[in-house]
């Protein structure tokens, strides 16, 4: 018996060590899952503060915006005279601050206005509606209700209003629903108006106080930013189907995983923020080197042709690694490397002019009307549809000739950029470094 109670307690004893050593696995796989996420967090938030230190700023300005405006709490004069309406001042806060200047205005002025037209009719709609008495008077303002509230949303189907006032019409909406819904209810319905109104400007003011006044962030700028990026990325698509594909030392071996051949897709992808920079860049007023009505209309012109040549390009990609899989024998290698060295002219030379278009748009300086890189690639693409449009020998390299032609196409469609930009360098009246350099030499002479 005593053998048996010795053996059953040590399977006890040796049961609960195993129970134990189970948990605190268990315990120490979750505390490292958890630091792991924790870790993995932390190193998302730092990724995305490296890539745009703006952001942080923006996010401290966001807090500051907050604490000021709260600041009407504790002050016991202004709360007592606007009560309960001093949270419209958070909430504007809230809803207006934008990360660039342009949006900021765009939202707090389209805000500030839209409650002050609304308010306006609200209150006349109001006492038009007291004429008709007490019965005539709720049936009334149902009917205004109805009609401001269905001619205000038909206004939004605008394409001018729905591009820079649809944040403005529906806190018109809101706005007038609100103080014209709640008149048949309250007394003072002039003062709840005034309230709104004043609480709702003020937060407005905070807003664009932070915005403008401590390390603005100007969507121009952006926009500017953007475009000089995209032609540096058709550059280096170019640069790289140059020297890759067509150069004297090309190696199309491992093509697909080449980085120049995917740089052209952030340029088809740049619309939405584009349209979005655009539209906010006509609300800030004028800074730095953009005058007032400057023509951000211009930079989405450009934009679009630069997502035509990216296009294109991407149709070349397709074509140039269809060529490297199908492996065709040659049956005109002299014809072949006369093509190529026609294609590889082209891809340099545009590469060039579009880089100095970029430059061009960057320090904002009237682009020199002698191009001699587009006339070496127009010559070239012009050279190559004379010489090789009617010879029957072409037929036996279509696929280099397909190459070939989208690129004279892309030379064509960088003509039109090439336009574009001198259009945009002559509205926003960029300096001429010819000028500078002159005016330069002769203050030094004197």
């Amino acid at each position: 018996m005593e053998f048996q109670t010795e053996g059953n307690n040590g399977g006890v004893g040796e049961g609960n060590s195993g129970f134990f050593a189970d948990c605190r696995e268990r315990l120490c796989s979750a505390v490292d899952s958890l630091s792991c996420t924790v870790f993995g967090f932390a190193g998302k938030l730092a990724q995305i503060a490296r890539d745009d230190p703006r952001r942080v700023v923006h996010s401290l300005k966001v807090g500051l915006a907050l604490t000021l405006v709260s600041v009407i709490y504790y002050i016991t004069p202004l709360f007592n005279s606007w009560g309960d309406s001093t949270v419209w001042a958070v909430i504007t806060v809230v809803v207006v601050m934008e990360f660039t200047v342009g949006g900021t205005l765009s939202r707090g002025l389209n805000r500030a206005l839209a409650t002050l037209v609304a308010g306006f009719l609200a209150v006349g709609a109001h006492m038009v509606a007291q004429l008709c008495g007490e019965k005539g008077e709720p049936i009334l303002l149902g009917v205004f209700v109805f009609l401001v509230g269905s001619a205000a949303t038909f206004s939004r189907y605008i394409p001018e209003v729905k591009a820079r006032y649809d944040y403005g019409v529906t806190i018109f909406l809101l706005t007038f629903s609100l103080v014209g819904v709640s008149s048949y209810r309250v007394e003072e319905i002039i003062e709840l108006a005034h309230e709104r109104f004043t609480t709702i400007a003020v937060g407005v003011a905070i807003c664009l106080f932070t915005t403008v006044f401590i390390f603005p962030i100007w969507a121009g700028e952006d926009l500017h930013k953007l475009t000089t990026g995209n032609l540096d990325k058709l550059a280096e698509f170019l640069e790289g189907m140059g020297s890759e594909c067509f150069g004297e030392n090309s190696s199309w071996e491992n093509l697909e995983d080449k980085a120049f051949l995917q740089v052209y897709k952030s340029v088809l992808n740049s619309k939405a923020r584009e349209d979005s920079l655009c539209t906010f860049a006509k609300w800030e007023p004028m800074h730095g080197k953009f005058r007032f009505r400057h023509p951000w209309n211009q930079y989405q012109k450009l934009g679009t042709l630069c997502r035509q040549c990216a296009s294109s390009m991407e149709a070349l990609v397709s074509c140039v690694i269809n060529l490297k899989k199908s492996q065709y024998p040659e049956a005109n290698p002299e014809l072949c490397l006369k093509i190529g060295a026609t294609c590889a002219a082209m891809s340099l030379n545009s590469a060039k002019a579009l880089r100095g278009l970029s430059l061009t748009i960057r320090t904002m300086t009237t682009p020199s009307p002698i191009n001699n890189d587009m006339s070496t690639a127009t010559k070239a693409a012009s050279d190559f549809r004379a010489e090789f449009s009617e010879d029957v020998a072409l037929l036996q390299v279509m696929h280099m000739a397909i190459v070939a032609s989208l690129l004279s196409e892309i030379v064509i469609q960088i003509e039109r950029i090439t336009e574009s930009t001198n259009n945009l360098a002559r509205l926003a009246r960029f300096k001429n470094p010819e000028r500078s350099r002159s005016a330069v030499v002769i203050s030094i002479e004197d």
